[in-house]
């Protein structure tokens, strides 16, 4: 990767993008392709977090979406997340013409063990006129009870992606904003004044604002990667949340799964690994990992104006696990939305759309009944009790996501800080 320097001095700049995330580097991509003064800043280096997680699949595929939005939003905004992620998949594959990152079209198929929940997907992109496949038997260790095919998706390799696409762009590292005041941030090094400002951090960080801590919640999820497994052919999903994932990387299977949401129990890696030892028993562990994904009320991001109330300051997230075009959508929608140039998928994305979803007051009793949780380990961003996650040796918010080592720095945000002593 490029390295960037940290910011030593107070600035100026028309467009402050804060988040070293795939998401804003590309979104300072298309800023700086259209000619725009900007400059993005990242606390630790660019794509340490979450964009090194990834396992990288480019799809507009995304679980059994469309059914779910067909039902609760109608057939035109089914057909608009369609095509606006077709639209940020052929940015992927113009974008990855130049550039060596393992960039491989593949088929994409998610799975499911509910029979009817595959029937209904099938019918609703019918309806929505796109052709998917059927398929009852998959190449892989399990049985499901039927599969939805979507042809010539792909995959590639993100960092090696991001480290062509980052180099040369007005980047500072270990540049951390701890206040935003208006469209001014407070950086450790000095101020930077902007004219508007993008927030793309994972979770938007700035609580007065938006109501995100209401709008999303967070989900772990876990890797391995196998040496002497199985070569999939393709890349596979399970349609629940907590389900496998399989995909190759060169002679690496990368198995996933043992999801659960931050702070609560889940299979985790053991789960991974009884599955690889049962179904793959001559393989080796190679590599294992994790990452965190946030997630929306109604499974579509957030993208455009924080909230109605702040014109001059825009953010991107609740990618659900597809963060890969979610990123891309993000860049194409903000760089539109900063230069004054109307999206024709804006109003889909607005953080502004409605919250009256099921999943909302889930939420908010999840975090209440954590807020009266007895515990001395507190989480700085809104004061919710951590739990100790033994797996991964980190101190994890239920309420919001955020996560702290066992030594009370700071690992995930929303929290802006370190745990008290």
């Amino acid at each position: 990767m490029p390295t960037f320097p940290t910011l030593e001095k107070d600035i100026k700049t028309d467009v402050l993008i804060i988040g070293g995330g795939i998401a804003g580097i590309l979104t300072a991509y298309f800023l700086h392709q259209k000619g725009i003064d900007y400059a993005l800043v990242e606390k630790n280096r660019i794509c340490s977090g979450n964009t090194q997680n990834t396992t990288a699949k480019i799809t507009v595929q995304h679980g059994y979406i469309y059914s779910k939005i067909l039902k609760g939003e109608g057939l035109e905004s089914a057909q608009m997340y369609l095509a606006a992620n077709q639209a940020a998949f052929d940015e992927y594959a113009r974008i990855c013409k130049n550039i060596e990152c393992d960039y491989e079209i593949k088929d994409n198929c998610v799975f499911s063990f509910d029979g009817e929940k595959t029937e209904d997907e099938l019918d609703a992109l019918q309806k929505i006129g796109f052709h998917a496949e059927f398929a009852k038997e998959l190449p892989l260790p399990i049985k499901p009870n039927g599969s939805v095919i979507f042809k010539n998706q792909a995959q590639f390799h993100p960092i090696k992606f991001l480290s062509a696409v980052a180099d040369g762009l007005n980047i500072y590292e270990n540049t951390f904003v701890h206040e935003l005041i208006g469209t001014k941030a407070v950086t450790n090094r000095g101020n930077i004044n902007a004219q508007k400002v993008i927030v793309t951090t994972h979770f938007p960080f700035i609580n007065k604002h938006g109501s995100y801590f209401l709008k999303l919640y967070q989900h772990r999820s876990y890797v391995i990667a196998l040496e002497n497994s199985q070569d999939a052919g393709g890349m596979y999903v399970d349609e629940n949340d907590a389900g496998l994932s399989f995909r190759n990387h060169g002679s690496l299977l990368l198995l996933g799964g043992g999801g659960h949401k931050t702070g609560k129990d889940g299979g985790n890696w053991n789960e991974l690994r009884a599955f690889a030892k049962k179904h793959y028993p001559d393989s080796a562990e190679k590599y294992y990992w994790s990452a965190q994904d946030y997630m929306s009320l109604d499974s579509m991001p957030y993208i455009g104006r924080y909230s109605k109330n702040t014109p001059n300051l825009y953010a991107a997230s609740g990618f659900n696990k597809w963060g890969m075009t979610g990123a891309m959508l993000s860049a194409m929608i903000l760089s539109d939305l900063i230069t004054d140039k109307r999206n024709e998928f804006e109003s889909l994305f607005s953080p502004s759309r409605s919250i009256i979803k099921p999943q909302l007051f889930i939420n908010g009793f999840e975090s209440a009944k954590n807020l009266m949780t007895f515990t001395t380990k507190r989480c700085p961003h809104l004061g919710c009790a951590l739990k100790w996650n033994k797996d991964e040796h980190s101190w994890d918010c239920p309420c919001h996501g955020s996560r702290f080592s066992q030594d009370g720095k700071v690992l995930d945000n929303p929290a802006n800080g370190d745990l008290k002593k």
